[in-house]
């Protein structure tokens, strides 16, 4: 495929999101240990920003790291931490040089100290950035996001800040991690598995979905493209039918 000859520029998804899977397998078959993979898994995510930066794609958000992964093996918990605060000191020059800006959605009150400020100072010395958002995901859960978002609304319903009424679309988003974030339009997963895995439920509403059978740490800026030509060649509907749309 000859990426920029077959993309159509004009058609780029808004808001990108990806369930970057298939780490530890990759490093499984290399007869290697886990956090060899989420290493080398490390290289792809910066393909894969760069590619969008390129692309001027305006959000891209990347699930890092989920609630669940808290229950992983303690040494493996430790390092993808470590992992974390060393990719974020590292890549800071690299978002800068592609106008990239920096945020993160989660439990972000959870991670470690040390994680938790990198991910601040980044965040901080990025929010200049036009370009691309990219959004780290990291302790990350959909249901808690909805069960936090039920709460503010009750509390505030309560306390007749909100009537039960006014209660929308919109109002929900509002109380939302990821309220600074359009609906994500392209939601891609890698490794062969065809699971959401409690990855933005109430934002991909609408979201064509795309699986592909390749471990993330071998995800290139070519499986990126293939993605998005895959999103430009299907009918986005939204509920209507193929003849209200023409």
């Amino acid at each position: 495929m000859n990426n920029n000859e077959e993309i159509d520029i004009n058609k780029l998804p808004k808001h990108v999101a990806i369930i970057m899977d298939g780490n530890g397998r990759w490093a499984k078959q290399r007869g290697k240990m886990r956090i060899f993979g989420h290493e080398n898994g490390v290289e792809a995510v910066r393909r894969t920003v760069e590619q969008c930066a390129r692309l001027q794609i305006q959000y891209l958000t990347l699930y890092a790291f989920s609630t669940e992964n808290w229950n992983r093996p303690k040494l493996e918990v430790e390092t993808l931490m470590r992992l974390l605060v060393a990719s974020l000191r590292k890549e800071l020059k690299t978002l800068n040089k592609n106008n990239i800006r920096l945020n993160a959605v989660g439990r972000l009150d959870s991670l470690p100290k040390k994680a938790s400020n990198e991910l601040k100072e980044v965040i901080e010395k990025t929010s200049e950035n036009a370009g691309t958002t990219l959004t780290l995901a990291l302790s990350y859960g959909s249901r808690e996001e909805i069960k936090t978002a039920v709460k503010a609304i009750s509390s505030k319903v309560k306390n007749n800040i909100i009537s039960p009424e006014n209660i929308d679309e919109d109002v929900i988003n509002a109380h939302l991690y990821t309220h600074f974030l359009p609906d994500v339009d392209l939601l891609i997963r890698t490794s062969g598995e065809h699971r959401i895995s409690n990855f933005l439920l109430w934002q991909i509403a609408y979201a064509e979905l795309y699986f592909i059978d390749v471990f993330w740490p071998d995800f290139s800026e070519q499986h990126l493209m293939q993605a998005i030509l895959s999103y430009q060649n299907r009918e986005r509907r939204f509920g209507k039918t193929s003849e209200q749309l023409s």
